[in-house]
């Protein structure tokens, strides 16, 4: 019997009463649902002698992630043979498999990608006994003893439905326990309180170079974490940062003050040669991992809730507004060229602003000194 599959559908197809009933999808060919008198699978048929593998139940499985396996079971199936799927004649132990992913990612991803799984499923996912012994509630047990640090939280919910999706994919299971990520969608106005911020800074205070000076910078200059992160000491003098053409977000030259603690900041850093924060790997290269070590950064910081390194940015802002700074001047730090002087305001209106932009961060100096004491 052939359907076009949607959630609703899915939901609506009634129980057999006898025997097993297949429903095929009208979009993806040799993709079904299979109602049973107590339940709903998805199945997909694979080469030349359609051989019919079972993709996981209903609920637990959605109809979204099951059509994706099943296309990529498909295209498997045309490019390799049956062979792939043939069917274990021992079952695969948690450990081996896990190995057998990791052995692939290396092979297939950027180097930081395979480290990042690799720290994670190592860290979190040791699960003795076989691959088809895990159950859903182990997988999600882990996950939830990582509330106190989202950031970590989400990054091994990926790592291990990225794993189990591969052992679906190479048959070493029939389908993956783990249930389909919910994005928590984050409103982008969030901006720290000042026991928040008291507690980041503290905290950067407290981390080693490279990612404690840079929450400190980004704290302290409003500036987008990649301008951060390339920053070079060419670019500085006494009192400026200048960031030619090419290096910012417009592509526009910007040139912003530094405040006494930014200066101090900046002083107490290591000889790195040019660039202020290397690649660990290539000092030739600018930081880049910020995600790896924001996760460890956070994890001394149970007292402030969810936040991303741009939300400081928001911060910035927000105090700046605080303390009466114009707006104009802040969009100034900022580096913003669609604000209140844009358009033709912009192309006669030629002023730097410096002078106001270094009033400006004086003040900004004076708050954060306040809210960290």
């Amino acid at each position: 019997m052939r359907t076009r599959l949607t959630d609703l559908a899915v939901r609506k197809l009634p129980f057999s009463k006898n025997g097993q009933v297949t429903y095929w999808d009208e979009l993806t060919p040799n993709f079904g649902v299979r109602c049973s008198t107590r339940s709903k699978s998805y199945i997909v048929l694979l080469g030349e002698r359609r051989r019919r593998k079972t993709l996981g139940r209903h609920p637990d499985l959605s109809l979204a992630d099951a059509r994706k396996q099943a296309k990529q079971l498909l295209a498997a199936s045309a490019l390799e043979g049956d062979a792939l799927f043939s069917s274990q004649s021992t079952p695969v132990a948690f450990a081996d498999a896990k190995a057998r992913f990791l052995e692939d990612s290396q092979r297939r991803n950027k180097p930081r990608t395979f480290n990042d799984y690799k720290r994670l499923l190592d860290r979190h996912f040791n699960f003795s006994g076989d691959m088809q012994s895990v159950e859903r509630k182990q997988i999600m047990k882990v996950i939830s003893g990582l509330s106190a640090t989202p950031s970590e939280q989400s990054h091994a919910f990926v790592a291990i439905r990225t794993m189990m999706n591969w052992c679906v994919r190479h048959g070493l299971i029939e389908y993956s326990v783990v249930p389909p990520m919910k994005q928590k969608t984050v409103e982008r106005n969030r901006v720290l309180t000042d026991e928040e911020l008291r507690h980041v800074y503290q905290r950067a205070q407290e981390t080693q170079f490279p990612f404690g000076p840079i929450v400190q910078l980004l704290l302290l200059t409003g500036q987008r974490r990649t301008e951060v992160g390339q920053m070079r000491r060419s670019w500085i003098t006494d009192n400026s940062v200048t960031f030619p053409e090419g290096f910012t977000k417009n592509k526009r030259e910007h040139r912003f003050p530094l405040s006494p603690m930014a200066k101090a900041v900046m002083g107490a850093l290591p000889d790195t040669g040019d660039l202020l924060f290397p690649a660990a790997t290539n000092f030739e290269k600018p930081f880049t991992t910020y995600a790896w070590h924001k996760a460890r950064f956070d994890e001394g910081l149970e007292d402030v809730g969810p936040y991303t390194l741009h939300d400081l940015r928001r911060t910035f802002a927000t105090i700046h507004a605080k303390i009466g700074t114009p707006i104009h001047v802040t969009e100034k730090l900022l580096n913003h060229v669609s604000g209140t002087i844009s358009g033709v305001a912009a192309v006669y209106n030629r002023h730097s602003y410096f002078e106001e932009m270094q009033a400006a961060m004086d003040e900004y100096d004076k708050y954060i000194d306040e809210v960290i004491s």
